[in-house]
């Protein structure tokens, strides 16, 4: 299966689409700060993923899936930190966040299915 495929790439990048538009919201003095810091973030999701399944063996490929697990857990963050600085509304907030657990329940199933894969 071609990763454009997976459920897990394809939610993650819901998850860019999302952060760029709440991000775009934001103050535009944090254009160098946290606006450009959240993106990177994003972005790294599902390009890791991306790169994980370009990668010749199952543990190459979990690498970059940690990799994006971690800005999963970066970004979520990230999100607090938007929020304490009043940058976006609780609820605004709690989609998001909804949309991040998510798709680290996605992630760390694909991860979970590696790890068999890496032990045959």
């Amino acid at each position: 299966m071609e990763y454009t495929e997976l459920k897990v790439w394809k939610e993650t990048r819901l998850l860019v689409n999302t952060i760029y538009k709440m991000t775009k919201l934001f103050p535009k003095d944090e254009t160098y700060g946290l606006t450009n810091q959240m993106r990177r973030c994003a972005i790294s999701i599902p390009s890791n993923i991306a790169e994980g399944c370009g990668r010749k063996t199952p543990k190459d490929s979990i690498h970059f899936f940690h990799i994006s697990r971690g800005s999963l857990y970066e970004l979520e963050t990230q999100l607090y930190l938007a929020l304490d600085q009043e940058y976006c509304t609780e609820k605004s907030h709690q989609e998001i966040l909804d949309q991040i657990i998510s798709c680290k329940k996605l992630l760390n199933g694909f991860i979970n299915y590696y790890e068999t894969l890496k032990n045959k």
